[in-house]
């Protein structure tokens, strides 16, 4: 076999765009995967009893984010918005909510009087103290652990601040066939060029010297190259070294090990349930809710599993549950029974079904607990206080031969999305290619 240029370990988004960008500029590239497909967080289903394009991982496009909607647009793949209205369900109504939480914009007003950096947990309790805000902290915790997966007692407040004040909600995309139709034209693109894309290739070893990199797998196979990439999940970086999936440096690189163990990865569990109809849209819950959710896409809660979305604006039986952060953590050993117990608990408590009735009319089920994954080990990073000074170690190559990406490494307002993966493989591309 003929020994590549560079080698990539990771076949995720950040780790097939930067063997793509090389390979566009004749370098050849091998990619070792340890699952046995590509995509890594990004995992599209397709089942014959499930609606299509179903998405076990990433499923949103979080805004008009360049580099991918210019990767789809290159692609020829097409996408559509993914709006509709944002329901609350609370104390037993429904009310459209627009404002998620109570003295938001005291909220941000404080935060932007912060000059140095804690964790929003502190920030709060310092800020906001007594019984007049535990609505405010409740929300806080609840957005904070939900949408960025995040433990509020790690996650940076003025990282939080960033995001905060960059959101564009108006501009929410899916893609039409799913994520992975990305994913598969990054891999095809490499394979068309004559490089090599290997699965179920879990790397336990990397040997190093300047310009020279061997890594060993699990079964004793070996991959040499000039250049290593290594485009793995946070998670995976942060296992022990008997964990399954850790890899071992030879000789260690304390300073970037060190690093690593100081961010943030989040945690979180996902939930598709296919019904036989949108029961959410009958005539019943109309009356329930006082009002036609038909609109409906976010579906928020108090529940066990409390965030829902739907496929609006696209008419759907699917429901998608969420449960992020330290919560996720707590259920991270669950059987999945048990969690479609609890997913369902909560929809009957929602919508005043009995669960029989949603067992009968449930049609397929797929539940995945991204923690218990041993090659991901969590959802998606979040800045800790330390994270800026870590991501300036990481994105530091180690003798022009050792270089990290992946979407911890991105240092934007699209924090943990695709478009911070995308983008990192992007920049270390760049780096190689001088």
């Amino acid at each position: 076999m003929e020994k590549p240029d560079v080698l990539v370990i990771g076949a995720g988004a950040a780790g097939l765009m930067v063997a793509y960008k090389l390979t566009q500029k004749g370098k050849k590239v091998t990619v070792l995967e340890a699952r046995n497909r590509t995509g890594g967080r990004i995992h599209t289903i397709n089942h014959e009893s499930f609606f299509q394009h179903a998405e076990l991982g990433a499923e949103f496009v979080h805004g008009d984010l360049p580099v991918t909607l210019n990767l789809l647009k290159e692609a020829g793949i097409k996408y559509h918005a993914a709006n509709g209205e944002m329901v609350r369900y609370a104390k037993g109504k429904f009310t459209e909510s627009e404002q998620l939480i109570e003295d938001w914009d005291l909220l941000i007003e404080r935060l932007n009087e912060l000059k140095e950096d804690t964790n929003i947990y502190d920030f709060l309790l310092a800020e906001f103290p007594g019984d007049n805000y535990q609505s405010l902290r409740d929300g806080v915790w609840n957005y904070v652990s939900g949408y960025d997966n995040a433990d509020p007692r790690k996650a940076s407040a003025f990282a939080l601040r960033k995001e905060w004040q960059n959101e564009d909600e108006d501009a929410q995309h899916r893609v039409d066939e799913g994520y992975c139709s990305m994913i598969n034209y990054l891999a095809k693109q490499c394979r068309e060029a004559g490089n090599n894309i290997f699965l179920s290739t879990v790397v336990k070893e990397i040997h190093w010297k300047e310009k020279q990199v061997k890594v060993i797998t699990d079964d004793g196979i070996s991959y040499e190259a000039g250049q290593l990439i290594i485009a793995l999940p946070l998670g995976v970086l942060q296992a022990n070294e008997q964990e399954m999936g850790a890899i071992t440096f030879h000789p260690p690189i304390p300073e970037q090990t060190k690093a690593i163990q100081t961010m943030g990865f989040g945690a979180v569990i996902k939930f598709l349930l296919e019904f036989d109809k949108p029961f959410w849209e009958n005539s019943a819950t109309k009356k329930l809710a006082g009002k036609s959710l038909k609109p409906m896409i976010f579906l928020l809660s108090d529940e066990e599993i409390p965030t829902w979305w739907t496929q609006h604006p696209q008419r759907s039986p699917m429901l998608t549950g969420w449960l992020g952060g330290p919560a996720a953590i707590d259920k991270k050993d669950y059987t999945l029974d048990d969690l479609l117990q609890q997913a369902l608990q909560s929809l009957s408590n929602i919508f005043r079904l009995s669960i029989d009735e949603l067992k009968v009319n449930l049609i397929a089920w797929n539940i995945v607990n991204w923690g218990d994954e041993p090659f991901t080990r969590g959802s998606y990073s979040y800045d800790t206080v330390a994270a800026p000074e870590a991501r300036r170690v990481l994105n530091t190559p180690i003798d022009n031969t050792l270089f990290f990406a992946g979407e911890h490494l991105y240092d934007g307002a699209a924090m943990g999305t695709v478009e911070a993966a995308l983008t990192s493989g992007v920049v270390v591309a760049e780096k190689i290619l001088g």
